[in-house]
């Protein structure tokens, strides 16, 4: 799976890890170094060079110096914590064992002396002591001058030997010093690095935080049309039911067919017109913005996932409000006239020389009437909507008490049945709002089964979807269904497939559920069958 490159967590203090990896280099100079000077006593060719003077202090420091290289290779293998004082003593002994094989070979004509250079210079890096550093390189100093007028003394060497040893001393101080400054300057450096790495990190971490807990769904997508990476927002949006790890590496074909067409029109054409789309049938509309991350490179794009929802609230809202305000002004003179046509068409049907034909006009007229004073009536009660008052209701218990009473208010022998196995299921509505919803949605269910089948027939069923902590309440009737290019318009106010209907229903049970943090969409079963599922959520604490 492709994903981008990503900044990994920086160590919270490096220092002593780089000291440990340098002494681990130092160690093994040392034991190597210790190897060639043996090897050298005894090859021909390099044999003149060393221990001339006394053999077997040669042998015996060399040696020496190999067994403690042995014992620091010994100590390396265990835990190892940084100690200047112990880097101190382990120069000091790299002092005293090339001044004594010096002296056992010569003095200064063997070069041995050159091996110092290496010494202090190692001692600048590692010991951050200036002090400790400069000492180490005075007693380097001071112990090869002592053994040249040690070996002048005896008669070894001239007064002429004096000179090269200034020379190595004058060298040995001026690398002690530079090295020193150098390494101060790489540390810092080498601090500052590591701070802004830190930073950089705790930026990222930030970074992703914001990206993850955003409202809109952001997705990385390549130019092929792969996600690479992509929020938990819009995972939620385009793919609730999987989790976010398995969506990355996907298509954008994968989630909807409408967002990869709407991808694709925007690669070909440079313009875009958002267009809200549904991912399946029960989630809710969404909106997609595309924009280049980085024009003229991979052509990678990001991709803004938004949900439609508020957007449409708001305007259903501007709606009501507009709608609200024209009925309120306008109901008192809709109702007078209405309620005097309403009472002489009743007028006329009590009078006992009405024809038959005319009979039926008066039908027609108080008919009519009270459709359009229950389109008046509906628009007022959602003009002037309360506040819901919810309350815990047993709905096992609650629902068959429901159902009776609604079959008792029919004219008509209608059958519904109930199937809720949740017998100590707990809901928070208001016990009228949901009264209401479910007496509008089977008064539909009841109609259009007895337009398709010549019986009246609903089932009520109760489930539970843990993962989303919803109750879910279906109205499934026997009807012929809803045609999916009709399923968008279904919850707006005065659209209606009857026509007895007022085109209010529905929307009046969608608006009743927002307000009760429910939701309400129409579905098929797996049967087939007609259904309208209530959707109640979990409330926030």
């Amino acid at each position: 799976m492709t994903r981008p490159a990503i900044l990994t967590r920086p160590a919270p203090q490096g220092a002593s890890q780089q000291n440990l990896l340098l002494f681990r280099i130092y160690v093994g100079y040392r034991s190597l170094l210790s190897i060639v000077l043996l090897i050298m006593l005894v090859s021909p060719n390099t044999r003149q060079l060393v221990g001339v003077l006394n053999p077997s202090l040669y042998v015996a420091v060399a040696l020496a110096y190999l067994a403690t290289s042995a014992l620091l290779l010994g100590s390396l293998a265990g835990e190892w914590r940084y100690n200047q004082r112990m880097l101190f003593v382990v120069f000091f002994i790299d002092i005293v064992a090339i001044v004594l094989m010096t002296d056992a070979s010569g003095g200064m004509e063997s070069g041995l002396p050159v091996l110092l250079v290496i010494t202090v210079a190692a001692a600048a890096v590692m010991i951050p002591n200036r002090t400790l550093a400069t000492l180490i390189a005075a007693l380097s100093v001071l112990a090869i001058l002592a053994d040249t007028v040690w070996l002048v003394l005896r008669g070894t060497l001239d007064i002429n030997a004096l000179f090269p040893v200034g020379l190595l001393g004058l060298l040995v101080f001026g690398v002690s010093l530079m090295v020193q400054f150098i390494a101060s300057r790489l540390g810092k450096a080498e601090e500052l690095a590591r701070s802004r790495a830190s930073d950089l990190y705790n930026l990222q971490r930030l970074n992703e935080q914001i990206v993850q807990h955003m409202q809109t769904g952001i997705l990385l997508v390549s130019e092929n049309s792969t996600v690479r990476v992509m929020n938990k927002a819009a995972s939620v949006l385009l793919s609730p039911e999987r989790p976010i790890t398995m969506e990355q590496g996907r298509r954008l074909l994968d989630y909807s067919e409408d967002l990869a067409h709407q991808f694709k029109h925007w690669r070909d054409s440079g313009q875009h017109r958002a267009q809200p789309f549904r991912v399946m049938e029960s989630a809710p509309p969404v909106i997609a913005h595309f924009r280049e991350l980085r024009p003229g490179t991979e052509r990678e794009t990001l991709v803004f996932i938004e949900d439609y929802t508020p957007v449409t609230q708001y305007a259903q809202s501007l709606k009501l409000n507009s709608l609200g305000r024209l009925t309120a002004s306008i109901a008192h003179e809709i109702r007078n006239p209405l309620g005097a046509i309403s009472h002489a068409a009743q007028l006329l049907l009590e009078s006992p020389g009405l024809a038959e034909s005319d009979r039926r006009l008066a039908d027609i007229i108080q008919h009519h009437s009270q459709r359009v004073n229950q389109t008046v009536e509906s628009v007022m009660q959602i003009s002037r909507r309360e506040p819901p008052r919810p309350e815990y209701i047993p709905l096992c218990q609650w629902l068959p008490d429901f159902v009776g009473n609604y079959l008792d208010g029919l004219r008509d022998v209608a059958e519904i049945t109930v199937d809720c196995s949740y017998l100590d299921l707990l809901v928070e509505f208001d016990q009228e709002n949901l009264q209401r919803i479910l007496g509008n949605l089977l008064d539909n269910a009841l109609r259009h089964s007895k337009m398709a089948t010549g019986r009246e027939q609903a089932r009520i069923e109760v489930a539970l979807d843990f993962g989303k902590n919803q109750c879910l309440i279906d109205i499934v009737d026997h009807g012929t269904g809803v045609p999916l290019q009709e399923r968008s318009k279904l919850f707006e106010p005065f659209y209606t497939t009857v026509q007895e209907g007022s085109g209010m229903g529905l929307f009046l049970c969608k608006e009743l559920c927002e307000i009760n943090n429910a939701d309400l969409y129409y579905r098929t079963t797996e049967q087939g069958e007609s259904c309208f599922r209530v959707a109640l959520n979990q409330r926030e604490l």
